[in-house]
């Protein structure tokens, strides 16, 4: 029998996502259908015996506190299946005349298949965090939503809008238009002793406003390979698909986790649950609702696990800091004198364990805070100012959500146009922003646009890279119509579309 962690949220169950796998176990996450979770190297040891929040032998006043701000979320995506072209031969050789080679499965374009799209559905929890309507769930929860339902557990149902996700921490911030609502409050994770009570509030299974008891198992769960950014607390009470992106609660009823992912050989229950701290959740569903986006502190170093043998050989007193094996060009740490082989052992005063306690540490700062840094090198300690950079973008990849544009470009996703990606598609330059998929029935492809368009401009504004995208849609206006330049298989078409 596979083990693994696992999403707990219930689609078609999926096992050892990214291939993740823990001793003979597999993690998976705890709320939609698909799997995938958390389960990492932080210490499991109690570490006092005063708790904040006193053990109960009764949680009915925190179960009816919490449960009527937990929702249910249901989501409708689209599974793209490649497979023969709907296009019978006979009328191929005409259709290829007309619009150019190549026409369908025989000379299909990187990227742009003939599909067989299929609704595919997924199930999730979330909590509600203000009374006008904010919800923080999971991003695996709604990732390629093209439709996102939320129920509240007094049976009301509204549409939601993906306000922004971090799938760096597997988190999602979504909005209904609703007031009035029930909240849970943000509550401190960051006092939580091993051993505490919590409850675990979701819908598991799509079994409405269920609640789970257990205890605080361990806290600061990282290197587990989940998310780029780890900070999990351990528990024991139950979660299973559909509790992800759901409550973990202390005694208080305040809310100190988002229950994500579980660690299971048969891919339900098996007394390991992970949710995302809200130390971590807390920031990032601020900087999603401000911006839309998250925006993390920035050294420039590459870290490595240390280990007693390690610890030696760079004159360590013991096995703690965070080992630099690599500093990149241009970066803060490189202008602030920091070189491979150096150890970090102190950020800001505060004692660094590992290169997960440093990189938490990093990303919390604020860009263009100067902090400094205790260093070992060859033996000796000495201090290091730097000032924190702001993180790098990842892969150069734009999706316009429903809502962010009217509806005109919604259920479109680009990508910059890389010299490779141009080749493929037989243009000579590389000025421009490639669709690679455009959802059925969204706004941009009832606009006409589709897989291997080439945009150009946007209201006569050059369009060179994901950033000028970005740029040019901020400025649309709704019931504003957009001119767009496109290049379809060699060929410029204006395509008028209204927002």
């Amino acid at each position: 029998m596979k083990e693994g962690i696992m999403p707990s949220h219930p689609r078609r169950t999926v096992s050892s996502i990214f291939g993740i796998g823990l001793v003979s176990g597999t993690l998976f996450w705890a709320g939609h259908s698909l799997t995938l979770s958390d389960a990492s190297t932080a210490p499991s040891q109690s570490t006092a015996a005063g708790s904040s929040a006193s053990p109960a032998p009764g949680f009915a006043d925190v179960a009816k506190r919490v449960t009527p701000a937990v929702v249910n979320i249901t989501t409708v995506m689209t599974e793209h299946v490649a497979d023969g072209s709907p296009v019978p031969d006979e009328f191929r050789e005409g259709l290829e005349e007309f619009f150019g080679k190549p026409f369908g499965p025989r000379g299909r374009r990187p990227g742009d298949p003939f599909d067989h799209r299929a609704p595919r559905r997924g199930q999730g929890s979330g909590v509600i965090i203000s009374p006008d309507g904010y919800i923080v769930t999971n991003n695996h929860v709604i990732a390629q939503a093209r439709e996102v339902s939320v129920t509240l557990p007094d049976k009301r149902e509204f549409r939601g809008k993906i306000i922004g996700v971090d799938p760096k921490s597997d988190l999602a911030v979504i909005k209904i238009n609703a007031g009035h609502l029930p909240t849970v409050a943000w509550g401190d994770a960051s006092s939580l002793q091993v051993g505490e009570y919590v409850l675990a509030v979701g819908n598991p299974f799509g079994l409405n406003s269920t609640v789970t008891l257990g205890i605080v198992s361990a806290v600061g769960r990282g290197q587990m390979g989940i998310t780029q950014y780890e900070d999990f607390i351990q528990t024991d009470a139950a979660i299973n698909p559909g509790n992800s992106g759901g409550a973990l609660v202390n005694t208080k009823g305040e809310l100190v986790g988002i229950n994500t992912a579980i660690f299971s050989q048969t891919g339900g229950y098996q007394g390991v649950g992970f949710a995302v701290s809200t130390t971590m959740a807390k920031p990032i569903y601020e900087s999603l609702i401000r911006s839309g986006n998250v925006v993390r502190g920035y050294l420039g170093i590459g870290l490595q696990g240390l280990n007693q043998d390690l610890a030696t050989a760079f004159g360590l007193k013991d096995v703690k800091g965070a080992l630099i094996s690599d500093v990149k060009a241009g970066s803060p740490a490189e202008q602030a004198g920091l070189k491979q082989g150096d150890v970090i052992v102190s950020y800001q005063g505060t004692s660094v364990e590992d290169g997960v306690a440093l990189q938490r540490l990093v990303t919390r700062t604020t860009v263009g805070a100067r902090v400094t840094l205790t260093v070992t090198r060859d033996g000796h300690e000495r201090e290091v100012t730097v000032r924190v950079g702001e993180q790098p973008d990842d892969p150069k990849v734009a999706k316009v959500q429903y809502g962010d544009v009217g509806d005109a470009l919604s259920g479109l996703v680009v990508e910059e146009l890389d010299q490779d990606r141009a080749r493929q598609l037989g243009f000579q330059g590389t000025q421009g922003v490639v669709v690679t998929r455009v959802d059925p029935d969204s706004g941009a492809e009832r606009a006409g646009l589709s897989s291997g368009d080439v945009i150009q401009e946007m209201n006569r504004r050059p369009i060179k890279s994901i950033k000028d995208f970005k740029m040019a849609s901020a400025d649309f206006k709704k019931g504003a119509s957009v001119l767009i330049l496109i290049n379809r298989r060699g060929n410029s078409l204006f395509v008028s579309v209204k927002v």
